[in-house]
């Protein structure tokens, strides 16, 4: 289900607590047709959120509940992984754990991770037992390259109804941790996802959503991957990396092709929940969104991966 409420809400998406000082605001709303009277040498405006979806929705007490979550919930401060840990990761020997609302089951075929849900399945996300991305110990700001992190889905078949309670998906991306996990990745801090009802793009959105790309198809093979590069300023006379942000590419394929991708930068405004927990300085899993009846695979293994992503 790709968004959050059963009907548009009246006035703007709720933030979180303001009292929770372990993030600031979101940043604020750059109007630059203000800013540049002249705007006939400007790209389009860039594309508006959706209040709901057309597919199907989640019911309001669910998101209630997740934004109550994230209040009393601050992200985790990134740990150095131990030796052990991150070779583990590098060797692409990491898996799913299932939250404590998935219904069905999950097993490991060689490379890809094979499950299915029973209908009507409630939303959960299924998170990788560990980060494929450490922020202190994968940041540019640390090792001075870029780092890429990628994995694939594919969705094998759906079982759907003829109302929007039977509707059924998936969801391809990356949390931070902790995350309600009755709530698909986009829809809460710390995340975001591509869906596969309605092609939509959730970066931290409580609501409907940004159009991106074309509903999945069964038996097509998706893959989500987000690099963190050096800003292009860095060497820049009296400049100070603790006052910089690494440069953040998303990027979404379709059995092997690269066919889309954004800056996580763009399009920051007052419909949006910013891109806190998404910039590199927190570690983050991969994460698959779940809803209703589904066969999928997934996987983390670049050999089992239809594309070859540039490390």
């Amino acid at each position: 289900m790709a968004n959050k409420t059963y009907a548009p809400p009246q006035e703007p998406p709720p933030g979180y607590n303001a009292s929770d000082t372990s993030y600031g605001p979101p940043p604020p709303y750059h109007n630059w047709q203000e800013a540049v009277p002249d705007t006939s040498i400007l790209p389009p405006p860039p594309i508006g959120g959706n209040y709901n979806s057309n597919t199907g929705n989640a019911s309001t007490d669910d998101a209630k509940r997740a934004h109550e979550f994230c209040d009393r919930n601050v992200l985790y401060r990134p740990a150095h992984p131990s030796a052990v840990v991150y070779s583990t990761v590098q060797r692409h020997d990491i898996g799913p754990v299932p939250a404590a609302e998935f219904r069905g089951s999950i097993s490991k075929h060689q490379e890809q991770w094979r499950g299915s849900t029973r209908d009507r399945n409630g939303d959960c996300t299924l998170l990788t037992n560990l980060p494929l991305y450490f922020a202190l110990a994968d940041s540019p700001f640390v090792t001075e390259r870029s780092k890429t992190v990628y994995f694939e889905v594919k969705l094998l078949a759906l079982r759907t109804g003829p109302t929007h309670e039977d509707s059924s998906g998936l969801s391809i991306g990356f949390v931070a941790q902790p995350y309600p996990a009755w709530r698909s990745p986009g829809w809460e801090r710390g995340s975001l996802g591509v869906f596969s009802d309605d092609g939509c793009r959730f970066v931290n959105d409580s609501w409907g959503g940004k159009d991106f790309t074309a509903a999945f198809q069964v038996g097509e093979t998706v893959g989500l991957g987000m690099t963190f590069q050096l800003p292009g300023d860095i060497n820049a006379v009296g400049s100070l990396r603790g006052a910089q942000r690494l440069d953040v590419c998303v990027f979404f394929t379709r059995n092997g092709q690269h066919v889309g991708g954004w800056d996580l930068h763009e399009e920051v405004d007052e419909e949006a929940g910013g891109v806190y927990g998404l910039e590199g300085d927190f570690d983050l899993y991969a994460a698959v969104g779940l809803f209703g009846g589904l066969d999928f695979e997934v996987c983390y293994d670049p050999k089992g991966w239809l594309f070859r992503p540039q490390s």
